[in-house]
C-alpha cells in the first residue's frame, strides 16, 4: 500500500473573486456551481471518481468518523476521518488550521483531521490517532504530514488564550514576528504526534497568511478554501 497526499493552492479553479479561482470549500458564499467545478478537477487531478472524495461539514470538533463507502454528500459535524478502504480520499478544508494527514501504509489505514486551534486544543488530532490504532494502524508505523497553516510568525492571539493552548498542546506558545503572544499550532502537533510514538512528521513549510498563492481567512475575508487530500494505493 502506498499513502498519497496532496495539498492545493489557489490556482487552477474557475471561482470569481474573492474566491479566485480553486475555491473548495462549499460554505464560504462561493457560487456553488463553481464550487462543484473545482471539486470535479481535484478529483480529476488526482485521478478519481468525485464519490471517492469524502468530504466533511467540520465544526472544529474533536469528533472523529471511519468512512468505508464512497459517498455524494459530505459527513456531516465531524473534523477527522478514518478509511481502511484504498481509493477512499479523505478531504479536509482550510484556509489557516491545519491539514493533519496520515497513513500507515503496512496497515492499510488513512487518515485526515482538521486541526484548528479549538480542534487541536480539544484532541483531535489524538482522537484521530486512536481511530487509527482501532482500525488496525500501529503508531510506529504512521506517516503524518501537517499541510500549510498558519505559522507562529503570523498567528497573533491574547497571553491568555496563548497560555490556554499550550496548557492543552505543549509546545505551540510561540512569538509572534511581532514579539506578541502567538501560536504555532503545528508545532505543537509535532510534537503531541511524537509523544504517541509517531517519528515520522513531515511539516508543509507554507505560511497561510504569508503566501499568497494559499487562501487564509485570517488575511483577508470572505475567501476560499484549500484541499489536503490523504488516500491509498
Amino acid at each position: 500500500m502506498v499513502i498519497r497526499r496532496v495539498s492545493t493552492t489557489r490556482a487552477g479553479g474557475v471561482s470569481a473573486p474573492p474566491y479566485d479561482s480553486f475555491n473548495l470549500g462549499d460554505h464560504v458564499g462561493d457560487d456553488p456551481e463553481a464550487v462543484a467545478v473545482n471539486r470535479a478537477r481535484l478529483a480529476k487531478g488526482i485521478g478519481l471518481a468525485p464519490d471517492h472524495l469524502v468530504w466533511m461539514n467540520q465544526i472544529h470538533s474533536a469528533h472523529v468518523q471511519r468512512v468505508d463507502e464512497p459517498r455524494t454528500s459530505a459527513v456531516d459535524a465531524t473534523d477527522a476521518l478514518v478509511t481502511t478502504t484504498p481509493g477512499l480520499a479523505l478531504v479536509v478544508v482550510t484556509a489557516d488550521c491545519v491539514p493533519v494527514l496520515l497513513g500507515d501504509a503496512r496497515a492499510g489505514v488513512a487518515a485526515a483531521a482538521h486541526a484548528g486551534r479549538v480542534g487541536a486544543q480539544n484532541g483531535v488530532v489524538v482522537r484521530t490517532v486512536e481511530a487509527m490504532i482501532e482500525a488496525g494502524a500501529h503508531p510506529e508505523d504512521i506517516s503524518a504530514l501537517l499541510g500549510p497553516a498558519v505559522s507562529g510568525a503570523n498567528y497573533e492571539v491574547p497571553e491568555a488564550m496563548a497560555a490556554e493552548v499550550e496548557a492543552a498542546l505543549p509546545g505551540s506558545r510561540t512569538l509572534t514576528a511581532r514579539r506578541t503572544p502567538g501560536l504555532d499550532l503545528r508545532a505543537g502537533i509535532d510534537r503531541q504526534l511524537r509523544a504517541l510514538g509517531i517519528t515520522a512528521v513531515a511539516v508543509d513549510p507554507r505560511c497561510t497568511v504569508a503566501d499568497r498563492t494559499l487562501f487564509s481567512h485570517r488575511r483577508g475575508a470572505p475567501t476560499g478554501r484549500l484541499a489536503s487530500v490523504v488516500w491509498m494505493e
